[in-house]
């Protein structure tokens, strides 16, 4: 089965000393290609690096995470355009908006996640958009913002309507190891066609059944694979390969 984690953290200290190690597996079980997404200067920096060290295999996004936009400044976002001016550099994200945490304030989350839909038209880069309990707010600011090539819902935590709408404006809903244990998203996976659909680990976090309750890592992919065929009633090499083309098709085809 060919993979392609779509949204992963090995720029995270959890990985330290291990990435070598990390990418064998990810191999070895038919992961291919990840896009390594960063969350803050550093992690985006990090992401880049690693691009530029595993050419073809490894892929960048670069961004401020939404816990972080209270520490959002002028030299944030040109250090984030620059970043992004690297050819490894194939979305701009994760950005959103986050109420379920409230890490930073709500008006400063929404100001930043504007700041980073003007980033991706002005590299015309795709958005890897992060949101929980913010559905309504973020619909609102995508409508008014859009950027031009769309992007993904990664580790989608919405129901139905939600799903429909993300897809409805253009963009893919990305499923991590979440799927392998949440009904909700479990019916949320069979009502969506199946060329908007993308797999990811979020690793470290959220593993999959039956790796629950480990450290994620992009090995782990096979399982969420796995079970969204079974949930599909298709062939997993089916499934590897319908996800493994849209990924290519959102990050790599422009």
């Amino acid at each position: 089965m060919r993979l392609f984690d779509s949204h992963t953290h090995l720029n995270d200290p959890a990985f330290e000393g291990e990435i070598e190690e990390t990418i064998k597996r990810a191999k070895e079980a038919g992961v291919e290609k990840m896009v390594v997404v960063g969350y803050d200067i550093p992690s985006s920096k990090m992401a880049v690096e690693l691009a530029k060290k595993y050419k073809d295999v490894i892929y960048a996004s670069v961004a401020l995470h939404p816990h972080d936009s209270d520490k959002f400044t002028q030299e944030i976002y040109d250090d984030l355009k620059k970043l992004a001016a690297e050819p490894e550099v194939v979305a701009i994200g994760e950005t959103g908006l986050d109420y379920y945490r409230d890490y930073s304030p709500r008006e400063d989350q929404r100001k930043v996640f504007r700041e980073h839909l003007k980033l991706a038209r002005e590299t015309d880069l795709p958005v890897i958009i992060h949101t929980r309990k913010a559905f309504a707010d973020l619909f609102s600011i995508l409508e008014e913002e859009m950027p031009p090539r769309k992007g993904v819902f990664h580790c989608f935590s919405g129901g139905e309507e939600e799903a429909r709408r993300a897809v409805g404006l253009g963009f893919y809903v990305s499923f991590s190891g979440s799927l392998t244990f949440s009904k909700k998203l479990q019916r949320v996976a069979t009502i969506l066609p199946a060329n908007r659909i993308l797999i990811e680990t979020d690793a470290p976090y959220l593993a999959p059944v039956p790796m629950r309750g480990r450290r994620n890592e992009p090995a782990f992919l096979v399982h969420t694979a796995r079970f969204l065929a079974e949930l599909l009633n298709c062939n997993p090499e089916n499934i590897g390969e319908i996800t493994y083309a849209n990924a290519e098709e959102l990050f790599l085809r422009f």
